[in-house]
């Protein structure tokens, strides 16, 4: 089965990536490992041995338009032929496809109301072993905080082939489209609570006690925004800032 239109790895582009490395390793239970690039210092988060996400220092004058935020990167079989599917279908290609060195080929992207994503083909075949959630240190769920989720959906359905799960009618909030992939689940779409809200999708890190994981976040000097929260299925969410301000969210179970 083809990994065409799965969320594949996340990255942190931040102010301060040591600061923010010590941070997550603490809160959500993280390992960091050097990637090794004589280019640039770029931190592998690890589950076990296994990769799972990246962080690195905003370069400076980095005018992508890439600003300080967690990012999701999404498979794909053909990233150029992705690239101009996106700009078809109303997207924009903010970061023209390119390679990285023996890691693979990748271009960013928004959605037609402006959420960032990557797409991205690796250079190697993924190992049968990653991590699943709810493992500690895995994303458990993917929302997407749109102006427009409708349409929104109607693009990223085009693209990879998303469908539609249960909707859930959030009163005042509007509806909480949950999408799946393959038949599976991994996250949901909504209209922003608040106007001023950014445009963007929310990525929730797996912890093994949610109340555990509040207490480490404010004792590394985050910010706790909201919750925790129960939600449905007996797990309860948590959104926060990181020290350099960075909107992040846990998700796991209340011991």
């Amino acid at each position: 089965m083809s990994n065409s239109g799965n969320f594949v790895w996340y990255e942190l582009m931040t102010s301060d990536a040591k600061a923010a490395e010590g941070f997550y390793n603490n809160a959500i239970g993280w390992g960091a490992q050097d990637a090794g690039n004589p280019m640039m210092k770029y931190t592998l988060l690890k589950v076990g041995e296994a990769p799972v996400a990246g962080m690195m220092t905003t370069p400076e004058g980095c005018n992508t338009g890439v600003e300080s935020m967690w990012s999701g990167y999404i498979a794909v079989d053909d990233v150029d032929q992705f690239a101009s599917r996106v700009k078809s279908g109303g997207g924009k290609i903010t970061v023209e496809p390119q390679d990285i060195p023996e890691v693979g080929r990748f271009a960013v992207a928004a959605d037609p109301q402006g959420a960032p994503f990557t797409l991205f083909k690796p250079s190697m075949q993924e190992r049968g072993d990653y991590p699943k959630p709810p493992t500690q240190g895995t994303v458990g769920w993917h929302e997407l905080q749109s102006t427009d989720w409708e349409k929104a959906f109607t693009f990223y359905s085009g693209l990879f082939g998303w469908t539609k799960g249960e909707a859930m009618d959030m009163g005042p909030m509007g509806t909480y489209q949950i999408i799946e992939r393959d038949g599976q689940m991994f996250g949901a779409m909504m209209n922003r609570s608040e106007p001023s809200a950014p445009v963007m999708w929310r990525y929730y890190f797996c912890v093994d006690d949610i109340t555990a994981a509040e207490g480490r976040v404010k004792d590394k000097g985050g910010q706790v925004l909201f919750g925790p929260m129960e939600v449905p299925g007996g797990q309860w969410i948590l959104h926060g800032n990181d020290p350099q301000g960075v909107w992040f969210a846990l998700l796991g179970p209340k011991g």
